[in-house]
């Protein structure tokens, strides 16, 4: 709700209009409040931290909004969050073993969900068998594997001998995104600075028989799928991600905490004789805006530049969820705030 509402409309001075910064702050305090409350163990400086968070988002809340309420937010709920919860968390534990959330969730799993995948004929007797399904596989052991680097849909093929003139061919599908564009057109200048072999003569080439597939996604070692296509749901989409920089390489970069940022372009493998496959994805590079305050809302606050990198896969941490900003068409923020 952060990123909705930031710079979302100008500031007016009028009597009790609330600034734009000011509901931006109180998100902002919501958001940190909210994820100290969904801790699954509490020490009782977690309690105590908890408690100094609520009597901030509260006092700022009530200073902004009670004019606009008329029992001035004299509200159950609010009094309840704001004076009994820690000494709930003291005497009974976290709170997600007696807020409604729990049970709305478990509503939706087990009542919900299985209503749907009935023929609506006896409907109790279907859902209480399809629940005792459910349970039953729960209770199994399935064994861990790791997940291998697996492609989904391969969507181009080519080879050294007649990259340039495929690329040429691909630039100028029109139905083509404009990411997937950039990203053949910076494809070879990037294969040069990683393979550093290809501005060798013809003969060097053909030796290497050097043969792209192009992918429109991937399972990351850490499940995430990386999807980077014209067409997902009949939308075009071009993950941002999170790749973890070499330690030789951490000082020479702004990063957050070791981690940059990127929007991937392409992702491909590269197959060469004698070689193992090289999995790969061509990524444009963001930065922060300002190396003084680097953050925003207490989240990373990009731009896009104009480099780019040919990147091995196993270097990205994560998909990240980056956000444009109304105000500036170059400005990106990292989303933080995934419960």
């Amino acid at each position: 709700m952060i990123f909705i509402v930031d710079e979302l409309y100008e500031d007016s001075g009028n009597l009790n209009f609330i600034k734009n910064n000011k509901i931006t702050e109180v998100y902002l305090k919501w958001n940190k409040m909210y994820l100290l409350s969904r801790k699954e163990n509490y020490e009782e400086s977690d309690v105590t931290l908890l408690q100094e968070s609520i009597n901030e988002w509260t006092k700022l809340f009530i200073e902004l909004f009670k004019e606009h309420s008329k029992s001035e937010l004299q509200f159950p709920k609010l009094h309840s969050w704001v004076f009994h919860i820690c000494s709930s968390i003291r005497e009974f534990g976290t709170i997600s073993g007696y807020t409604t959330e729990t049970y709305e969730s478990l509503h939706k799993d087990y009542v919900k969900k299985p209503y749907k995948l009935t023929n609506k004929k006896e409907i109790e007797k279907q859902i209480m068998k399809i629940v005792t399904i459910i349970t039953e596989s729960s209770l199994k052991e399935i064994p861990k594997t790791p997940i291998a680097l697996k492609y989904s849909k391969k969507l181009y093929e080519f080879c050294i001998q007649n990259a340039e003139i495929y690329i040429q061919t691909r630039m100028n599908d029109p139905d083509l995104e404009k990411e997937m564009k950039l990203g053949f057109e910076k494809f070879l200048e990037c294969l040069d600075v990683y393979l550093e072999i290809y501005y060798q003569n013809l003969s060097e080439h053909e030796k290497i028989d050097m043969i792209f597939h192009i992918y429109g996604g991937m399972t990351l070692k850490f499940g995430s799928i990386m999807r980077v296509t014209n067409k997902f749901h009949k939308k075009p989409i071009f993950n941002n991600i999170a790749v973890e920089m070499n330690a030789d390489e951490i000082f020479e970069y702004t990063s957050d905490n070791g981690v940059c940022f990127a929007q991937v372009l392409l992702i491909t493998e590269i197959i060469m004789n004698y070689e193992e496959p090289m999995h790969l994805a061509l990524v444009q590079w963001y930065d922060f805006t300002s190396s003084v305050n680097p953050y925003l809302y207490e989240c990373p606050l990009l731009e896009k530049t104009n480099i780019f990198n040919l990147i091995e896969i196993e270097a990205i941490n994560d998909i990240i969820h980056s956000i444009p900003r109304f105000i500036n068409n170059n400005e990106f923020l990292v989303n933080k705030f995934l419960f």
